[in-house]
Order: C-alpha cells, then structure tokens, then sequence
C-alpha cells in the first residue's frame, strides 16, 4: 500500500501544463512490458485496445471481472504508476474504483456519457458520480487521481469549432472539479487554438488524445496541455504491423 501510495503521489504529480504527461496506452502484460522498456514515467490502458484485444467493442462489454484480472496482470508486469480507463464507471463507479485501488491503480478515467450509445449525462448526475467515487477513493488513503472524461465532442455532428460545446466542456470542467475531478480529458477537440483556450479556463489540468493528424506533443505543450495519452493508436499499429507481418509471411 505504501508503494502504491508513492506511486499515486509520482502519477498525480506529472500533471504540469505546459510540460505533458505523455501516455502510451497500453492493453495487457505484455504490451506493459513492451512500453515500460521505453522507460515512460506511467502506464495507462485504453478501454477500446483492451476490448478489442478480447474480441469486443468497446462500451462495457467486457465483463468487468475481467477488466480488474486485466488490471493485475499490468499492475504485475511494470513497476510503474498505472492509471486505468474504466468507461463510464460500470454499475457503480465508486465501487469500481476501489476494485481498480485495490488490484494497484492510481488513477482512472471515467467518462460522462452512456456505454450503450454515447450520448452525454446531465451535468448534476455526472458530478454526483464523481462525487461518490472521491469519497470511494479518498476512503483508501490512496490519492488516486480521478480523469474526467467528457464526451462533448464525441457527439453526433459535433465540431472543435463551436465556441458553445467549448463553453459547455468549461461548465463541465468546473462541476466536476468541484465533485473532486483531478483532471479534464477531452478527446475528440483536436484543435491547437481551442485546446489552449481550454486549457487557460479549466479548473483542472486538460488531457487531450492525439489522432492520426494530430501535431506532436510538443505543440500540445506549448497550448498549457497537461496529459497527451494515444489512445488506441498504439494497437491499431501494432495490429497493422501483426497483418503486414502475416501476409509477408503466407503470400504466395
């Protein structure tokens, strides 16, 4: 516990705008292993690479024992800080996080939309879940840091442009920061200019998710980014690099 404590305090710690945490999303033991040779500063796991690697989609359909089992063997394989992306939190968030703490995270995201079609929640019930898992977290004596993730721009017909789903990513930031948010995760706003608008309202340090056409982490930076995490990136290339291996190998 005093290990994991430590190492909650290093994860919480990375978190500096204008000098990101950069996270290579992982999705099992192995991929741990092959990351944490890099000699990265923390871990952290993609809910749509760990899925995929089960054979599913993503939006809980892996049953969250196996989530927590998959957690372990991370957790296991790297003596590193890992942070875990638990969805929407499952049934019970709060439950969920202390499973997380108690299988060796620091830290999680957690989303504000709907597993079943991505549609966002209100406001209030999203920080009444925030609220419940930092209290669910705080119990532990573990200072795990808790990533909101908001789902604004991952809505049907959204836009980085529109300066309102900005201004309602900020409303969102402040309400969960209040609830006890660590962090701001923002995928889907890709955009330099409206990142660094973002990044100077929010209450709490802004996470983004770089896409294929994303510039480096170094423009993220200079924007006052605290977190660039690739998201599913790394096992899509990993799987494209499977294939291509593959069909080099058994092509006539």
């Amino acid at each position: 516990m005093t290990d994991q404590k430590t190492k909650a305090e290093q994860f919480r710690a990375l978190h500096v705008a204008g000098k990101p945490l950069v996270l290579f999303n992982i999705w099992d033991a192995g991929s741990a292993r092959a990351v944490a040779s890099t000699k990265p500063a923390a871990l952290a796991t993609s809910s749509w690479a760990v899925a995929a690697a089960h054979g599913l989609a993503d939006g809980e359909k892996l049953a969250l024992d196996l989530v927590i089992a998959n957690l372990q063997r991370i957790v296991a394989a790297a003596d590193l800080p890992v942070s875990i992306d638990i969805e929407s939190g499952y049934d019970d968030p709060a439950q969920t996080i202390e499973r997380t703490i108690e299988a060796g995270a620091v830290g999680c995201n957690i989303e504000d939309s709907f597993p079943h079609d991505g549609t966002l929640r209100e406001v209030s019930e999203q920080a009444a879940r925030i609220r419940r898992a930092r209290q669910a977290a705080d119990a532990t004596g573990i200072p795990y840091f808790i990533n909101a993730r908001t789902d604004v721009f991952f809505q049907k017909d959204a836009s980085d442009s529109d300066v309102s789903l900005l201004q309602s990513v900020i409303e969102r930031a402040h309400a969960y920061a209040e609830a006890g948010a660590d962090g701001l995760f923002v995928p889907g706003l890709v955009t330099i200019e409206r990142i660094a608008q973002l990044a100077a309202a929010s209450p709490l340090p802004v996470n983004v998710m770089l896409g294929a056409n994303s510039p480096g982490p170094d423009a993220f930076a200079k924007a006052g980014v605290a977190r660039v995490s690739y998201g599913p990136m790394p096992y899509l290339l990993t799987m494209k690099g499977l294939e291509d291996a593959g069909g080099h190998t058994f092509k006539e």
